[in-house]
């Protein structure tokens, strides 16, 4: 069993040899025969402190050293009590400065909000001018038009199409911002709600040669959730599957039956995927992967931020998994109705 060393006041004070000289207890040569003693007795695998040398060449008695060490320590306590002062006082300062930029960064969030939501109701309504006007132009009830004016216009009205659909965006994200945002719990046909937006996904989807598809497991129950709000949620999973998978790929929403009180759905691409690294990047709002100016997917950078949003307020969790060059998974399971 190896020998327990021996604790001792000496050791807790550094540059020992140092202080006795500074305050003349003992001399430089004193010092340097200590020191060779101490050497020597080390050497041999002892336990041996400069202090037991001094004292066993008669150089200063145990009551002069008891007494330096004793200095030592308190002069290190009271320099340990005044650096945690310090650091008390650094803490409390930070922390004070801490606590106003979040305020800020809280009324700068709230301002943000505010314009986005203002400017957002403001382009609501030429918005609505303009698609009413391009209906009916398209249909013929303001007079008839050639069949290059009718493929102008539905390009037209595409594109409004999609400006009122980042408009929405906008405004739920200001509501999201600002605490509005709510779940309306209902009793759903989760089936329906995909099988619906598999539907109202694939023109888009056959334009870019894209199959877009969905495996629903029979008799899946009801679930629990806010039916307008999870149809956002397939909507925008699907869309932003078929706008990164390139031609001849797929998308897919998959809905099965998990435990006993569980139904997991999943939506899965076989798109361009996303590199392990920026994954946490695709919920930044605003935020694009490909943020250069010759970027080809377009899109605000709103959509997969509420998504998680929106699946967080149902009391679920979105998980992701992403492979590059070979596709992304989202899944979210939700609860069932009590029967």
């Amino acid at each position: 069993m190896a020998k327990q060393i021996q604790l001792t006041p000496e050791m807790l004070v550094p540059r020992l040899g140092e202080y006795l000289v500074k305050h003349k207890y003992i001399t430089k040569s004193n010092l340097k025969k200590a020191l060779a003693l101490q050497k020597e007795k080390v050497s041999n695998h002892k336990t041996y402190l400069l202090g037991q040398a001094l004292i066993d060449l008669k150089l200063i008695d145990r009551i002069i050293l008891d007494q330096a060490v004793t200095e030592q320590i308190i002069k290190l306590r009271s320099a340990l009590e005044a650096a945690n002062r310090n650091l008390e006082l650094r803490v409390q300062e930070r922390t004070s400065e801490l606590k106003e930029a979040l305020e800020r960064l809280s009324e700068l969030n709230q301002l943000k909000a505010n314009l986005i939501s203002n400017v957002s109701h403001e382009l609501r309504t030429p918005l609505t001018h303009v698609k009413g006007y391009i209906d009916l132009m398209i249909t013929g009830s303001l007079g008839p038009i050639s069949n290059e004016q009718r493929q102008a216009l539905e390009v037209s009205q595409k594109a409004a199409a999609r400006l009122e659909a980042m408009i929405e965006d906008l405004i739920m994200f200001s509501l999201t911002s600002k605490g509005n945002f709510s779940i309306k719990q209902e009793e759903i046909d989760i089936g329906r709600l995909a099988g619906n937006a598999v539907n109202s996904a694939t023109e888009k989807a056959s334009e870019r040669d894209v199959t877009v598809q969905a495996e629903l497991e029979a008799d899946l129950p009801l679930v629990q959730a806010d039916s307008q709000k999870i149809a956002w949620v397939f909507s925008q999973l699907l869309d932003n599957g078929i706008k990164f998978t390139p031609a001849g790929g797929r998308v897919e929403v998959k809905i099965v039956k998990e435990a006993e009180k569980l139904v997991m759905v999943t939506v899965t691409d076989s798109g361009i995927g996303i590199p392990s690294s920026q994954i946490s990047e695709i919920f930044e709002p605003f935020h694009q992967l490909d943020s250069s100016s010759t970027r080809r997917i377009g899109g605000a950078g709103l959509g997969l931020s509420l998504v998680r949003q929106i699946v967080e307020a149902h009391g679920s969790m979105l998980d992701v998994h992403s492979i590059e060059g070979h596709g992304t998974r989202f899944r979210f399971p939700l609860l069932v109705v009590d029967s």
